[in-house]
């Protein structure tokens, strides 16, 4: 049987004048998870936020008591140097830190801002870096990359150096309210193939239309932004989103 489903609105959509309040309310409305989208410009041609903003939100959403638990900071990290900021977003409240396969491999293992190295970063051991300051590590794929880069990372048998979740991205990755991509289905289903245990995300614009079809290919970890926060009945749509997950495990 797949995981159960988490589901982790994008606070991309959220009221960014009384952001704190806006994730406390969702995580009332019934969401397991909050999606933290970080983008730094370089990666993605957009800027969000960084470790000063998560570390304000942090104190109105109750820590999660274990792994994968109720208020779990999911921060996507669509970032060009991955390991720099591990240590930073440690302190400052993530609970999952989901890293893009395409900019660790292209980034340098240096482990914090002001740091450098001649080493190029190994997904592998960024992996166990970020188990060992105490989170879950996640990693994601964008819509040009085959699945196909994931399966020795997720093969390996030192489970120290196994993500706990991989990421198929359904929009190119960088802005909100994208049309969701249908097309990225057959990564799901061959991950949930693959990997019966794994926890699946999926990302970009995931909403009542279309979290049917991401639930059939076997997603279960749902990042839903506009659709939850711009809801007049935001506890309704995280409930139908969830249902459909469930009815498919």
């Amino acid at each position: 049987m797949a995981p159960p489903a988490f589901i982790a609105p994008s606070i991309l959509s959220a009221d960014f004048g009384s952001l704190g309040k806006a994730c406390s309310d969702t995580i009332g409305h019934g969401a397991d998870w909050l999606h933290v989208d970080i983008m730094d410009g370089h990666f993605v041609p957009n800027i969000t936020f960084g470790a000063p903003v998560v570390t304000k939100i942090r104190p109105h959403v109750e820590r999660p008591a274990e792994a994968y638990g109720k208020g779990t900071f999911d921060c996507h990290m669509m970032i060009a140097e991955p390991k720099k900021w591990v240590k930073d977003f440690q302190k400052a409240g993530c609970d999952l830190y989901c890293f893009h396969y395409e900019a660790a491999i292209d980034s340098t293992a240096a482990d914090s801002p002001e740091a450098t190295s001649d080493k190029k970063t190994n997904p592998k051991e960024l992996i166990k870096y970020i188990h060992s300051l105490g989170m879950r590590a996640g990693i994601a794929i964008k819509p040009k990359t085959d699945v196909s880069v994931l399966y020795d990372i997720l093969d390996n048998e030192d489970k120290d150096a196994v993500p706990d979740m991989a990421l198929v991205m359904t929009v190119e990755p960088g802005f909100g309210g994208q049309k969701f991509m249908p097309d990225m289905m057959p990564k799901v289903e061959a991950l949930r193939k693959r990997y019966p245990e794994l926890n699946i995300e999926v990302d970009g614009g995931l909403a009542e239309g279309t979290i049917d079809t991401a639930a059939e290919a076997g997603a279960n970890v749902i990042v839903a932004g506009s659709a939850v926060f711009g809801a007049k009945d935001p506890s309704e749509v995280i409930a139908k989103l969830r249902e459909a997950v469930e009815k498919r495990r």
